[in-house]
């Protein structure tokens, strides 16, 4: 009986051990990011029984103290319909060199006597580092490619983490000031 040579039984065990390797370095870190119709959108209602006067009072005053950079034209407050619509920016960092995007993105807060519904939606990206256009686009066409596998750049991952942890802090936030 022919015995196989210690070199080639070493190689064989590293050949079938490297796949393991592989998958044990994927990063399976999930991003739950709420999508509508295949677009990125931040939802919630919640009933309060405070009144739409008061609700509206405290909607406004907490998209003024979020976003203060909105002037006329960018935002529309119709007391009589009970809706607050205009735009929100927030920055990520993306790297440890300074890299960062800005994330534009719409935000709709409507009251009624029994509760409100808020919405941030149509999210487009920035990104500000060097060799990069500084214009925006949508951020979907990312996400999709991301959630695939197929990130555009190693920054995705934070990107998109920021972006989530953003988000949900908003919502938060605007969940405590209505709820007081």
């Amino acid at each position: 009986m022919k015995r196989t040579p210690l070199i080639i039984l070493c190689l064989m065990a590293c050949c079938l051990a490297l796949p393991a390797f592989a998958f044990a370095q994927t990063d399976t870190a999930k991003i739950d990011i709420p999508m509508n119709k295949g677009k990125l959108s931040y939802e919630n209602a919640s009933k309060n029984m405070a009144g739409k006067a008061e609700l509206f009072k405290r909607a406004s005053k907490w998209f003024s103290m979020v976003f203060p950079d909105q002037s006329e034209g960018k935002v529309v407050i119709d007391r009589q319909a009970g809706t607050i619509n205009g735009f929100g920016l927030f920055k990520v960092v993306t790297s440890d060199s300074g890299n960062y995007y800005w994330l534009r993105f719409n935000v709709a807060i409507a009251v009624t006597d029994t509760g409100y519904t808020y919405r941030a939606y149509n999210y487009y990206e920035k990104p500000i580092e060097k060799g990069i256009t500084n214009e925006y686009s949508k951020i979907e066409y990312r996400w999709w490619d991301y959630r695939r596998g197929h990130p555009w750049s190693a920054e995705d991952k934070r990107l998109f983490t920021g972006l989530n942890n953003n988000s949900r802090t908003l919502l938060a936030s605007l969940k405590t000031i209505m709820d007081k």
